[in-house]
């Protein structure tokens, strides 16, 4: 498989959108990227379309053309003929002028090789020798068939596209010419390269007007109808059909578009519900005017079809049909090198990713497959990750979360703006005596709490930490913190009960403040003592000093 289309890995963000919109699962996911497995792409180019990130890219050969523009043979383009639809009001002369200006020898439309194509389906039919033959214009299909169905090969009719028979008849008019094909299709790029010489490269649409701005090239809006240009239709649903006869014994017409659609119509003929039918078919919704690089912001479905029909016409270009064998085509079964899990495998890997029961297998398609089964086969061929199922990412996650908020010992109680009750864990509610969580949910807070702090955190933006408050109700006191989620718009308020760590301040203070008051006592009642003996202690010294001076003065006088 050649490497058309690839992967900006900084730009994938896990959304697994392109595993949703790939019709046949050829991505692979790992280490947080989306991978591109080219033995199984059919390069329908939807994961390039549908990226919300842009993280696909189509490889960019404008610097290939250049250089073959520098050569010495001349180069041109075969035009693909939703052009009309892609260039408002640009007519092929429009387009020869802006791209001889590019340097290019001229350009002409691939309606021309489809007129060829059509050409040799008729004569296939008008010979009748097949059953059932299938449009080989789209290499998407081809490869979805060469890939997915090759049992159907016989049927795929053996015949070039219509750019390698546009490509085939440019370089048998101009001997030694290089051919560039410019359309709207990635798969066209694939196509080039596997079938070599015929054209010599591809450039879809957005490479053009990306070269034309570049080199401040406008296009003309001179757009002439042509009456010889019924294949110009080729590029619609059921364009190949009305450019045919119709008319072969025996067989029905139809027109299928659509990976989707396509694969049932391959299924139906593969079991044979399907004969004597020429079936036109497309990877894109609305053939190649749905393209990928249909200008990737360029989707007018009725516009474009619109535009189409206006510029169309109803007869045929002139052209030298070929020999039947100078525009045959082979096709080989491509093997896409799958390995298939048996039954115990794929049970295993449904148990890993938590799916115990069939009601567990909710095929919910988060992941980007249609059922788990398929999930599990795609984790065995190392294509996705167990981690890629949301429901069990988000069973996980709730459970690990719920662990944690059921055992903490902290209160948890989550309000939303309104102040209604969205969770409350079991340690609140032990604190305030409530016995489930169903009691409250979904009530005002008011009925269980002062709404107030919830109300000032709301309305002010501003938290409140570590507060301590009684809760006289409960007879609780709590250290309560709220905090206000502005994105979640909710109000978060958790309690670490204090109750305990109070009452046994209180009993301390009120130790302290009666060791206190007996301390009081005591010093009040030795002061007492103390001035009592001070008392008696004065009077005796008084006493005894009398007692000596008179001693002394009897003492003196004799």
């Amino acid at each position: 498989m050649s490497d058309c289309l690839m992967l900006k890995k900084s730009n994938c963000k896990n959304c697994y959108k392109c595993i949703r919109h790939c019709p046949v699962k050829s991505i692979r996911f790992s280490g947080n990227q989306a991978h591109i497995i080219g033995d199984e792409c059919i390069l329908c180019g939807h994961c390039f379309v549908v990226c919300p990130q842009n993280a696909k890219e189509i490889v960019n050969d404008t610097e290939r053309v250049k250089v073959l523009l520098q050569g010495r043979e001349p180069v041109y383009v075969s035009l693909a003929p939703s052009f009309a639809a892609n260039y408002d009001d640009c007519g092929i002369e429009d387009m020869d002028a802006a791209l001889k200006a590019l340097g290019f020898a001229g350009a002409e439309e691939t309606a021309v090789g489809a007129t060829i194509v059509k050409t040799e389906y008729e004569n296939m039919l008008e010979r009748g020798d097949r059953d059932v033959v299938i449009s080989s214009c789209c290499h998407s299909i081809n490869l979805l068939i060469q890939k997915y169905y090759p049992q159907l090969l016989p049927y795929l009719a053996d015949v070039v596209s219509p750019m390698q028979a546009h490509c085939l008849d440019l370089k048998k008019r101009y001997p030694g010419c290089k051919t560039v094909f410019i359309g709207p299709c990635v798969a066209k790029k694939d196509e080039a390269q596997k079938y070599k010489d015929i054209v010599d490269a591809v450039l879809t649409f957005e490479e053009l007007t990306e070269w034309l701005r570049e080199k401040n090239i406008s296009i003309g809006q001179h757009r002439v109808a042509s009456e010889k240009s019924r294949a110009r239709f080729f590029p619609t649903t059921g364009g190949i059909l009305k450019t045919m006869k119709q008319d072969a014994p025996g067989y029905r017409y139809m027109a299928l578009d659509g990976v989707e659609n396509c694969i049932a119509a391959l299924k139906d003929i593969e079991s044979g519900k399907v004969h004597h039918s020429f079936i036109e078919m497309s990877a894109c919704v609305g053939s190649c005017i749905g393209g990928p690089v249909m200008e990737k912001y360029h989707r007018a479905p009725v516009q474009d079809y619109m535009a189409i029909v206006n510029y169309a016409g109803s007869e045929d270009f002139d052209v030298d049909q070929p020999e039947e064998m100078a525009i045959h085509k082979s096709f080989e079964y491509i093997d896409r090198h799958t390995k298939t899990p048996d039954e115990q495998e794929i049970q295993s890997i449904l148990r890993q990713m938590g799916k115990t029961r069939k009601e567990d297998e909710l095929n919910c398609g988060s992941c980007g497959y249609n059922t788990c089964r398929e999930k599990a086969i795609a984790i065995y061929q190392g294509k996705a990750e167990i981690a890629m199922c949301l429901p069990y990412l988000k069973e996980k996650a709730e459970s690990f979360s719920d662990s944690i908020v059921n055992n903490t010992p902290n209160g948890l109680i989550v309000l939303n703006e309104n102040l209604e009750v969205q969770q409350i864990n079991q340690a609140a509610r032990r604190i305030m005596n409530i016995r489930s969580t169903s009691d409250v949910l979904g009530d005002q807070v008011v009925r269980i709490l002062d709404p107030l702090p919830f109300m000032q955190v709301r309305d002010s933006g501003r938290s409140i930490r570590d507060q301590r408050t009684y809760l006289a109700e409960y007879k609780r006191y709590v250290e309560q913190t709220i905090l206000f989620d502005r994105e979640y718009k909710l109000l978060i308020c958790i309690m670490r009960d204090v109750t305990d760590e109070e009452n046994e301040r209180e009993k301390k203070e009120s130790i302290s403040r009666q060791t206190v008051e007996i301390a009081d006592k005591v010093v009040d009642k030795q002061m007492r003592i103390v001035q009592e003996i001070a008392s008696l202690l004065g009077e005796t010294a008084a006493e005894t000093k009398i007692a000596l001076t008179k001693l002394k003065e009897s003492i003196t006088n004799e």
